[in-house]
């Protein structure tokens, strides 16, 4: 191995990273790409040389972007689940930082990836431009900002902050309204930061949006609600007390059980486990007078996708209903809505967000709230899936129902993170 050249002076960061390496790995590993992750902080190293786990070299670029967001080498990554990571941020820096490979999408499935030729500096002055003197060019900052990743914003961010001396999200704040506004302030977040921000406005002030609170933590990784409840610590406070605070009832016990994030997320599936599991919930509602909900909760909040689908068909054949069909009859409110969205997440996370973009904007007026948070989310995670299964399900295309809902700059951006038709 050809060790980094670390001078005297960098020494304390090598201690510090092979300290964190033996706390989240067991080992010393990966203490050289750390030492270079840190140092980052204060110098970008190009095309620094790391030792990988078959012992070969490889070169890459490594880069650290403003306060939240660290570029670790993707190899890394590859071993750094998100809830290390927020350790690992947390042991080196005292904060969380969201970890991202290179300018990358999150996902591979969305319509908005990563722009080619990236140049964050020739972003910045299109930015500038559109917002210099009287009124904005909203056609720039959509051609800008609908089309680079989380990851290349966040660049575009710090690159705009450096030359202006100014927060993009700040000007932009200014510069724009309604929900053109919202939709551009969304692109400009990291995930679990725009889910807590969400969270949070969905529970502020009188009312509370139970939608939201639905919409996400029914539809997250273990590891997804782990990075939200970390940031939304950072900013907020405490998730599960603001929960608590605003929801009552066994609405509010699903949800904390959501927010503890122990979902089994293997793909075991114990078939006498599934059938047993079927039989009691079907003995918790249809077949008796009044319902156990707890039962519906031990089964769908903590078993695994899989393992689901199983006690969904053993379901059918005892009680000749889908499991939908059953939670509609024997609850009501958003307790029903929330067993309905985990198991149609559990189904097909794609056929979910699509019934819920078809529901924000059927019949008259658009729920631009659902429509925003959906479009936002999931434009670089799986919106080509969700586009195929609203075609599937509603013989129309996602794109035409945008189209015709909505209007203005709006229409264009939610247009652009659609994609075609």
């Amino acid at each position: 191995m050809q060790p980094f050249l670390l001078n005297a002076n960098k020494r304390g960061v090598v201690r510090k990273t092979a300290s964190a390496c033996r706390s989240i790995f067991g080992c010393h590993r990966y203490r050289n790409i750390l030492a270079v992750a840190v140092d980052a902080r204060t110098e970008l190293w190009e095309d620094p040389l790391w030792e990988v786990p078959q012992s070969r070299l490889v070169t890459k670029k490594l880069y650290l972007v403003g306060g939240d967001v660290l570029y670790f080498p993707d190899i890394l990554l590859g071993v750094l689940s998100p809830s290390k990571q927020v350790k690992l941020s947390h042991l080196l820096f005292g904060k969380p930082l969201f970890l991202v490979p290179t300018m990358a999408a999150i996902g591979n499935r969305g319509t908005v990836t990563e722009a080619s030729g990236f140049d964050p500096e020739a972003d910045v002055q299109k930015l500038r431009e559109a917002m210099k003197g009287v009124g904005t060019d909203e056609a720039a900052v959509i051609d800008v900002l609908a089309h680079r990743t989380i990851a290349q914003r966040q660049r575009i961010k710090e690159a705009f902050k450096q030359a202006v001396g100014k927060d993009l999200a700040g000007e932009l704040n200014t510069e724009l309204s309604g929900n053109f506004r919202s939709v551009v302030l969304g692109l400009l977040m990291l995930a679990p930061v725009y889910d807590a921000y969400e969270l949070r406005n969905a529970m502020k002030g009188a009312g509370t949006e139970e939608a939201c609170l639905i919409d996400i933590l029914a539809s997250r990784t273990n590891d997804e609600i782990k990075a939200i409840c970390a940031f939304y610590k950072k900013e907020y406070g405490n998730l599960e007390k603001d929960v608590c605070g605003d929801t009552s009832g066994m609405f509010q016990r699903v949800l904390v059980s959501l927010l503890t994030a122990g979902r089994d997320e293997g793909d075991k599936v114990d078939e006498a486990l599934a059938a047993q599991d079927a039989k009691e919930i079907y003995e918790a509602g249809e077949a008796r007078w009044g319902t156990d909900e707890v039962k519906f909760l031990t089964v769908l909040c903590v078993r695994n996708r899989n393992h689901l689908l199983r006690v969904f068909e053993e379901y059918k054949k005892i009680s000749g209903r889908e499991i939908e069909d059953s939670i509609k009859r024997e609850m009501s409110g958003c307790l029903e809505d929330a067993f309905l969205a985990i198991v149609k997440c559990m189904r097909s996370k794609p056929a979910f967000f699509a019934e819920r973009l078809y529901k924000s904007m059927k019949g008259l007026g658009t729920t631009d709230s659902i429509l925003i948070r959906i479009m936002v989310s999931r434009a670089e995670i799986d919106m080509l899936d969700i586009k195929a299964e609203f075609l599937k399900m509603y013989g129309k295309t996602l794109h035409s129902f945008i189209k015709g809902d909505t209007s203005g700059d709006y229409r264009k951006i939610l247009l652009e993170l659609c994609g075609g038709e």
